[in-house]
């Protein structure tokens, strides 16, 4: 059975979030569609852990919403502030160099 949260999945949704963010703003569910697409559908995040992690980003300031009626509902649209582009920087570099070590302990022969 596939895990759908390994522990390395810690700091992904922080991650693909201010990513998304960065392009234009978006509501909850919007984003929860746009993650399992710009992943290819390898990575599928649920409301339940989208919501939480953008009230966090919004609590932190990396996040700000606004209210916009749709329908006749209201939606909560997400943009990132100046802040979250400094945090999206530091975590895409964290990332890269995680990446790059990750890469480089898979090619190193089995005896190393």
């Amino acid at each position: 059975m596939a895990q759908t949260n390994p522990p390395f999945m810690s700091g992904v949704p922080e991650l693909l979030l201010l990513r998304l963010l960065d392009q234009r703003e978006m509501y909850g569910y919007e984003l929860v569609r746009s993650v399992r697409k710009v992943t290819g559908e390898a990575i599928s995040l649920g409301e339940g852990v989208i919501y939480p992690a953008l009230h966090s980003l919004e609590r932190n300031g990396a996040l700000k919403s606004r209210r916009k009626p749709v329908g006749g509902r209201t939606r909560v649209y997400y943009a990132l502030t100046a802040k979250g582009r400094q945090r999206l920087d530091k975590l895409r570099n964290d990332w890269r160099r995680i990446q790059g070590g990750i890469t480089n302990a898979l090619e190193v022969p089995s005896h190393a």
